[in-house]
């Protein structure tokens, strides 16, 4: 059955939202159905000392509800899942935690999480690993309340993508400061980790009518933020606490693809990269699939395929598609047949995206999976 939460969720990590949800069966693919077929054929077993990381992503609101967040802790118990990332800093510019000052002198604190602590406190008691996820250089309020913050147009105003929100300037070290402040607080109340999402320069827009307090170039655009996580390493490193980051699915197979994601260079100030592999966002005829979002395994594998050439497998940790778009519904085997193109990389973590917060349960494996992943491939 599918493990329900409120549609009250804001965006994708660095890409567009769903736009319908699952909830009746979906038939097999041909694609997915050799895949399982193929299980039969290889089965090998891989263990590593400690568990896996795998987890789903939980918006503000969500956490924020005490019945809910009880659902979310009963959930992971029953089943493989063992790590919630929490959004504390989304894309509209609001901060889901106070005591960071910036925010809190520019009023933009708002209290969705009443119960943090008591949620967190829980998590702990139950080992579920706890990542706040900040939307770090995409922010549509403090350049508006810190317009010297914020990337400009030619002519001084402040420049938007086409989405219309503004943006922090990745090139400015005290925007720098503010999102970091950010991170430390978040390290401070006892999450585990710290995952930048928007880790890049702006893909959208009129790019070419945008002024940055820097020469911008492909080159700069990297050195600035490589600068930034070296930043972020060298403090949150003091605090005990991981650092991951989201980046583009195609970075795996590419180069920076000009918005300074670099993940050779990133990888190195950080503890895990979890490129956003979701096939519905892959234009027609990458990997030469004529329809991607038809293909999960298909595109999730070449993707990850390309990622461990240059990173190894224990650092990456991508992010799968839980959701339904563009009218190609997503259910058991779309999500498992994503999960072991991981495993046939030799990858045994994961987190599943849907920006409702509604997941495929009956593709989760129980509590003892942790541990554990198959391979259909040598």
């Amino acid at each position: 059955f599918i493990f329900s939460l409120p549609a009250c969720v804001k965006s994708n990590p660095d890409s567009t939202s769903a736009t319908a949800v699952l909830e009746t069966p979906v038939q097999e693919s041909e694609e997915i159905s050799d895949i399982i077929a193929s299980n039969v054929i290889a089965n090998i077993e891989v263990r590593e000392v400690e568990k896996f990381i795998r987890g789903i992503h939980l918006t503000a609101f969500m956490t924020g509800s005490s019945k809910q967040s009880k659902a979310v802790i009963d959930l992971l118990k029953r089943t493989e899942l063992n790590t919630v990332v929490i959004d504390l800093k989304e894309s509209d510019g609001q901060l889901f935690i106070n005591g960071v000052k910036p925010a809190m002198d520019n009023e933009l604190f708002f209290n969705a999480i009443p119960n943090l602590d008591s949620f967190l406190a829980q998590l702990k008691e139950n080992n579920i690993y706890a990542i706040a996820r900040i939307v770090a250089f995409r922010d549509n309020a403090m350049p508006r309340k810190k317009p010297n913050l914020a990337i400009k147009t030619s002519s001084g105003d402040l420049w938007m993508d086409k989405g219309k929100l503004t943006w922090l300037d990745p090139y400015n070290k005290d925007v720098w400061d503010y999102i970091i402040q950010i991170a430390e607080r978040a390290a401070d109340i006892g999450f585990d980790e710290i995952q930048f999402d928007y880790i890049r320069f702006p893909t959208d827009g009129e790019l070419s009518s945008a002024r940055y307090s820097k020469a911008h170039s492909n080159s700069a655009a990297s050195n600035a933020i490589i600068g930034f996580l070296k930043e972020a390493n060298s403090r949150l490193k003091a605090k005990n606490v991981k650092i991951s980051i989201d980046v583009f699915g195609l970075t795996t197979t590419s180069d920076d693809m000009g918005i300074g994601q670099k993940i050779v260079e990133m990888a190195q100030w950080v503890d895990y990269i979890s490129p956003m592999v979701y096939p519905s966002h892959y234009a027609a005829g990458t990997y030469g699939v004529k329809e991607p979002n038809k293909a999960p395994y298909r595109i999730v594998y070449e993707s990850m395929k390309g990622a461990v050439k240059k990173i190894p497998a224990k650092k990456l940790r991508p992010w799968l598609q839980d959701f339904t778009i563009f009218n190609y519904k997503y259910g058991k085997e779309h999500v498992k047949s994503q999960i072991q193109a991981c495993y046939d990389n030799n990858i045994g973590s994961w987190l599943l995206w849907n920006p409702r917060c509604v997941y495929t349960t009956s593709a989760l494996e129980g509590p003892n999976a942790e541990t554990v992943f198959h391979k259909t491939k040598n």
